[in-house]
Order: structure tokens, then sequence, then C-alpha cells
């Protein structure tokens, strides 16, 4: 018997292969304390229960009948994504936020079903934890399925290797937006889009949803085309506002909210920050397999969402009022938003080479982040890693699986110095990658794209060329603290200063604190960050009873 004629074994990373934890089926009696927070409809044949791109939908509960999911392509065509049938329950993680759904849902054939709504739907999830259990892992592998199928009509044309091309896919992976990716360098369905949509080469890249075609969107336009950004009352006062949602950003998000404070997180990109770009974080405590940076910010978010918190990507802080409380923080569309305490969080911004070509090749061959999109660019090719710190030796293993050799280049003598002695271990005993200390690229080569680049040894003064893939610059990072508006005292290298003791996340001005990266004097690790994100949160409480008083 010949291979073709063998039966495919499902994809076990496939959610929608896990029937029974991607669609449960919930039990009698879970089903009437489901009820219990709702109220029975009968539907007719095809009645719509939620349209793709409403916002603020309901929680259903399939009593009699069935609930259709579907999705309509880009080419205007249904697809099924699951019928619901009874005591299966409908929903993802947009029940959490008040983003666009999806998805349409309608009812097949006479339907019965309870109908919880929002607020009922969160109280629920607090009061029946078995249910909300269930519910919670249903959403997460939904979101999963949906992203592994490119389910949402949403598709990314344009050519793999431009910047744009990279920026927008980083986008929309980063912030598990679903989509497609077509490569108009190697896809033969190209053609076709872009005749469809009269598209020029000239319009690269494009994002077509909906009907229609955003040529070369911003970050900003793509969210709000999408439905991922959400209004902000300039009138509404917040506990707490978060600025950054890294992990110690969103450590500060879970805890406040858990603990009944009005939370608000701004964040420019996408949640988990630099952390959100390691292919696999192996030293967090609870993750002896290891957990990429991308899923840990994605289980975060959320956990900040599901206790209340309201989540802005995409937005940024680009100043702050700090003459009068509450404080008014300007975001960089120009709304304005209020909280009486502020948390810091913003992080730091990569460190660059000065060297001609760099900034036209940045997106182009330059990254600062090793993930599989970035892995997939460059495979079987040279690919080279700048750094000597613990992301940067990530990323080396991380590509060494796919790409033909891994060059690490560091300026000193050696890691050891700079980074945790397991990742040092895995390096020396892997043949695809070389370490050469006392190095560093002196020369960049390519137009549209990097082809090449020099490297020279400090000491000696020998300079090596090689035809590269691609060029991982990990040398650090500058803080993100120029929105502050000198608000609150820096140091010498733009960091937040912050006190001691019961203090010790207090900046010089009162209800303005300073978390992570960001704060002078922090440990830059991911677990740091997270813990100094949840202790913060006793601070703002004390802080906020002294305003109260």
């Amino acid at each position: 018997m010949g291979h073709d004629s063998l039966p495919q074994r499902p994809d076990p990373s496939d959610p929608y292969a896990r029937e029974a934890q991607t669609f449960p089926s919930l039990s009698g009696e879970m089903s009437a304390r489901v009820a219990a927070f709702g109220a029975e409809e009968t539907l007719a044949d095809g009645a719509l229960l939620f349209r793709r791109g409403d916002r603020s939908v309901d929680f259903f509960l399939c009593l009699d009948g069935a609930i259709e999911i579907f999705d309509t392509d880009v080419s205007g065509h249904e697809c099924v994504v699951h019928a619901h049938v009874p005591r299966q329950f409908t929903g993802e993680l947009d029940l959490f936020n008040d983003r666009t759904i999806l998805v349409t849902g309608r009812a097949r054939g006479e339907t019965r079903v309870v109908r919880v709504g929002r607020a009922e739907f969160r109280r629920m999830m607090a009061a029946e934890p078995d249910i909300g259990e269930i519910v919670m892992r249903a959403f997460i592998l939904r979101r999963v399925g949906m992203l592994l199928h490119g389910t949402a009509g949403v598709a990314l044309v344009g050519p793999a290797h431009a910047a744009d091309t990279a920026r927008i896919e980083t986008f929309l992976s980063r912030n598990a937006l679903p989509h497609r990716r077509i490569d108009t360098e190697r896809d033969a369905d190209a053609a076709g889009f872009m005749e469809c949509f009269a598209l020029s080469d000239a319009d690269l890249p494009v994002v077509v949803a909906e009907g229609r075609a955003l040529r070369n969107p911003s970050n900003a336009q793509l969210a709000d085309a999408l439905g991922l950004a959400s209004a902000v009352d300039p009138d509404h006062v917040h506990d707490v506002a978060v600025v950054g949602a890294g992990p110690a950003g969103l450590a500060s998000a879970v805890y406040a909210a858990s603990e009944g404070l009005d939370t608000i997180v701004i964040e420019s990109i996408a949640p988990g920050g630099q952390a959100g770009t390691s292919s696999k974080i192996e030293n967090y405590l609870g993750f002896p397999t290891g957990i990429s940076g991308q899923a840990l910010a994605g289980r975060a978010q959320v956990q900040a969402q599901k206790f209340g918190a309201r989540l802005l990507v995409s937005r940024s802080a680009a100043g702050i009022d700090c003459d009068a409380t509450p404080y008014t923080i300007r975001l960089d569309d120009g709304a304005t938003l209020k909280a009486h305490a502020v948390v810091v969080a913003t992080g730091a911004r990569y460190r660059k080479l000065d060297l001609p070509l760099y900034p036209e090749l940045e997106g182009n061959g330059i990254y600062y982040a090793a993930t599989a999109m970035e892995a997939g660019l460059c495979a079987a090719q040279t690919a080279v890693v700048i750094g000597g710190g613990n992301s940067a030796g990530q990323a080396a293993i991380y590509l060494s699986r796919t790409a033909g050799h891994v060059h690490m280049l560091v300026r000193g003598a050696g890691l050891a110095a700079t980074m945790s002695r397991y990742l040092i271990e895995r390096i020396e005993a892997s043949d695809k990658i070389t370490l050469h200390p006392f190095t560093e690229v002196t020369e960049l080569e390519g137009e549209k794209h990097l082809k090449a680049l020099t490297w020279t040894h400090r000491q000696s003064g020998e300079s090596q060329r090689h035809d590269v893939g691609a060029l991982f610059v990990m040398i650090g990072a500058q803080p993100n603290t120029d929105w502050l508006d000198g608000c609150v005292e820096l140091d010498q290298a733009g960091f937040v200063k912050t006190g001691s003791g019961e203090t010790f996340f207090c900046s010089s001005a009162h209800g303005i604190f300073a978390v992570g990266d960001v704060r002078s004097g922090s440990v830059k690790r991911v677990a740091s960050g997270v813990g100094e994100g949840s202790v913060v949160v006793s601070a703002i409480h004390r802080y906020l009873e002294s305003v109260a008083q």
C-alpha cells in the first residue's frame, strides 16, 4: 500500500482536532448553572445571534437546535467554523474586551438558547470557577485555531522581505489577529488578488479586509480598520493607567484589576514588550519546558481582561500633564485619558548600529527579534546575531534549527559575564553556532534587502565578508521616557529614579510609579518585571487611600 492511501493523522497542534476542549459540551448540571445567569430565547431558522464586526456581543448556550459559526473569506465565500449543538456555548477571547468580533453566528433550524449578557457573563466566570476554567480554555484554543487556519477573511499581500510587510505581519501576529499572508514573491494566488483589487507593486503591502484594500496602512490605521482600537472617554477618571504592556505592565494590570481597581493599559504595538519577541524563555518559573514570549504575553493579556482591565493597543502615550491630579495622559492620536495613579512600564527601545545603509535595511534583513516569521525568512541561509545577553543566546539557539549556520558576534571576550550558563552550554554544544569574540559588524551590503556584511576583529583588525540572510541586533536598549515631559526625576541614562522601602516603586511625583526595565536599577529579567508589576499594586492602594482621605 502506498503512502498516498494512508489515512492522514490529525495535527496534534491544531485545536480543531481537540474538539472536546475547543468545543466542549457542558454537563446537564453545569448547563443549568449557566442558565441561571441568563434568559431563554427561541430563534427561527437563520436568525442571527451576532454578526462579524459587532462589539460587546453576548454569550450563548445552546439548548436545542444548533448555532452555526461561520466566517467569510476575502473572496466573499462562507466557511462554517463549527456548529454548536445542545450544551455547547459560543464565544472566544473577544468576549473579554470590546473589540469587534471576527465571526458570525446564526440559528440552524429552530433553536433554543440561553443568552447571557456581558455583565452577567463576567459574574458567572467569577462565581462558577469550574465552568470558567472550561470556558477560558475553549476561548484560548478557539483563537489559536483561528490563527492557525487564517480565519477572519483578512489577507496580507506583499513581498515577504519588505520592511512594511514584516511590520504589518508582526503587528497582526503579536496581537493574535488571524490572517493569511500572500507572498507576492512566491505565491501563485498573488496575481489574482492584485488584479481583483486593481493593485500595483507600488501599492504593496496591502491588507485586504471587509472587501477593502488598505494600502500600506500604519499600525494605528490597521487597528482601527480591524476593530482592534476602542474609544476613550476623556472625562472618565480611571483608578490606574498602566503605560506599557510588557511583562511588568501586564502584571500591574492583572493584579490591579483583580483587586477591583478601574484599570486601563496603553500599548503602542502589542502586549509583551521586548519579552514578547523571545522565541523561548526557558528559565521562567513554572515552565520547565519553556514558553515563548508571545504565548506568555497572550495569556497575561487575557488574564488582565478577564478581571476587567481595558487594553488600548496601537496607541502610545505622547505626554502627561502632571501639574494637577488626577493626571491627564495625552495619546499620540490626540485623545486624552485621566487616572488617579500612573504606572510607567514603557520599557526600552532597541539600540541600533551606526552604519551606512542601516536605516534602509531595518526590517529588510535587519531584525530585533527571532520569531518564526524571521526564522522563515532566513531559512537555510547564514544568520548573524550580535549581542551577548540571554535574548541573543535564545535567538541563536532558535535560529540554528532552520538557518544554514549562525554566527554570534560579541565585542567582549565571551558570554560568561552576560548570559545564563544553560544557554552558554547549548551554544557551545551546537555545531551550527560559531561564537566570535572581540568582533563587530563594520559594513553592510544590499539595496532592497540585506545581502552581505563585513565583520572585523577589534584586536587583530582582520575583516571577513559573508553573504547573510539576516542580521539580528540584540545589543541592549534605551529607556522610553521621552513622553514623561520632565514630570519625574530620571537618572543620567534616562531611566526613572524611584525610592526605597515602602516607596520602592514611587517616582519623584506622587502617584506616578515605575516598574520593569524603565525603572533605574531594575534587573532586566522577565520574572523580575512580573514581580515588580505585581508588588507595585500595594503602593498604588496606599496612594489611592491617601488621596481619598
